[in-house]
């Protein structure tokens, strides 16, 4: 089984963040700029927080606020559900799924070593499955 550690080797991104004093604006604009989803938040080289597209959809746009007037700290998550690049993808899954996110920090010793997102894992699931199809297929062909 595939673990984090794994992919984040195969992946080398740099880790984007922003701080909680900086505009919905910025984190928008480098989330679009790099193409990702979401941003961790750190604040003198500590978590405290994630922002993703989620959150500016529901509570900027939805709720009338403007983005360059918003703080990210006003609308981050503070809770913020991290992972250990030794967990598996079956369980970083699991997690995705049972709190309905999309994007979990990892985490070694209180450092974000990196960010894997639902399609990172769904990446690694397939080509897990292709390469036991494929195995399956030469074990019968012979």
């Amino acid at each position: 089984m595939t673990i984090i550690k794994q992919i984040l080797g195969t992946n080398r991104r740099r880790i984007l963040s922003i701080a909680p004093d900086d505009s919905v604006y910025n984190a928008i604009k480098m989330m679009a700029d790099n193409n990702v989803g979401s941003l961790v938040v750190m604040e003198g080289g500590k978590l405290v927080g994630i922002i993703t597209e989620r959150d500016y959809s529901r509570k900027v746009i939805l709720k009338g606020k403007s983005s360059p007037k918003t703080m990210v700290k006003e609308i981050m998550s503070t809770h913020v559900i991290c992972v250990h690049p030794d967990e598996t993808v079956k369980e970083c899954m699991a997690i995705m799924t049972d709190k309905r996110i999309r994007h979990l920090p990892v985490i070694v010793d209180d450092e974000v070593i990196g960010v894997v997102s639902i399609g990172d894992l769904v990446k690694s699931i397939i080509s897990d499955q292709q390469f036991v199809i494929e195995q399956l297929e030469h074990y019968i062909a012979g």
